[in-house]
């Protein structure tokens, strides 16, 4: 795969359009020479820009339409109806794209879309201005498009697919998304070939407001985090208060920008009888809860027997210490090198909702 990336920088130098290099630049200068960072990128950002010209490319080089990527940005309409299937994956079956010249590619959900249902805000993933210069919904996460009713392929429910309305995406009028279980499907820019999943559990601080990308699971359509990890780690309350060691899950499991990064986790003061009283915009946008598949794991210096599962009223699984509800604070998310730095920025939070408090490790 990162042949594939040095390859299409090589071909930028040689032949890229004006408009490719215009965009290059806009990415370079907002990843490498942003105020207060060092001129020196490191090798994530590098990794990042790649692929960020590839998509540049695909944008503008005719050759482009040859041949297919999953990594390819959406640049015209949709000729006829898309079709979703299921894959197997090492954490079970997840659609994809059943057909065409994406067949294979994962296919993914942003938590923070559902403020759209919720509240008619734009979503979460569409053409509002980002650090990285480039539309999510067409060039970073491109979007499912069909022409008609979606097409239910092997393995996927049928009652479960769906359609909305876009208007967002740059260069295209009214064009319809496929939704699944009623939430918009994606792909994403770094997967470049059928069965990768950089965008799993992907804790994006990219998006507006941030929020989680998962895979999608095909029964009820539900994320699929596979296995949570939960560990140690220490960071600066609030970006430059003193470090505190508080406990954290790990996220973006595949993602080779940022892999296994973790972020701090939190319980509710008003949650009680291992009930989550975190619902709606409160879980959709701030506060995410902390997902499972199975059972999750402690690593060093975390009790095992804290950990359990809940059933959320949506039937997601969501994971316990000591029996409280964990969640996520979507203004902890960060890609180190590109956008944001640790923090701990939750801690305390008197919010509608309830106080959110970090967990000490044991004494």
């Amino acid at each position: 795969m990162r042949s594939t990336r040095i390859a299409l920088v090589e071909m930028a130098i040689a032949t890229t359009t004006s408009r490719a290099l215009g965009a290059l630049a806009s990415v370079m200068t907002t990843l490498f020479r942003r105020p207060g960072r060092p001129v020196a990128a490191s090798a994530k950002a590098a990794a990042l820009t790649v692929g960020l010209v590839a998509a540049a490319l695909a944008l503008s080089s005719p050759a482009s339409a040859q041949t297919s990527s999953c990594a390819d940005p959406v640049t015209s309409a949709p000729t006829g109806p898309a079709t979703v299937s299921a894959a197997s994956t090492s954490d079970g079956r997840v659609l994809v794209v059943g057909s065409g010249a994406y067949a294979g590619c994962s296919l993914y959900l942003l938590t923070s879309d559902q403020l759209h249902a919720l509240s008619g805000a734009d979503f979460a993933c569409s053409d509002n201005a980002n650090v990285l210069g480039q539309p999510c919904d067409t060039v970073l996460w491109p979007a499912l498009l069909t022409t008609g009713a979606p097409i239910a392929g092997p393995g996927v429910n049928p009652t479960l697919l769906g359609t909305v309305t876009r208007t967002d995406l740059p260069g295209l009028s009214s064009v319809q998304q496929v939704t699944y279980a009623g939430q918009p499907l994606y792909r994403f820019f770094l997967d470049e070939t059928p069965g990768e999943t950089e965008g799993a559990n992907l804790d994006d601080p990219v998006t507006s407001p941030a929020g989680i990308w998962y895979l999608v699971e095909p029964s009820r359509g539900r994320p699929a985090p596979g296995r949570v990890h939960l560990q140690l780690e220490t960071a600066p309350v609030g970006g430059t208060g003193p470090d505190q060691t508080v406990l954290a899950a790990t996220m973006n499991d595949d993602f080779s920008v940022f892999p296994n990064a973790s972020f701090p986790v939190y319980t509710l003061n008003a949650d009680t009888g291992h009930e989550s009283n975190c619902q709606e915009t409160c879980s959709a946008v701030y506060w995410p809860p902390v997902l499972t598949s199975k059972r999750p794991e402690a690593g060093p210096g975390v009790d095992q027997h804290a950990l359990g599962i809940i059933v959320r009223p949506d039937g997601t699984h969501q994971v316990t210490y000591n029996g409280g509800p964990l969640y996520l604070f979507n203004s902890d998310a960060y890609i180190a090198g590109i956008t944001g730095t640790k923090s701990i920025n939750g801690a305390g939070a008197d919010t509608p909702w309830g106080v959110f408090n970090t967990i000490p490790p044991l004494p």
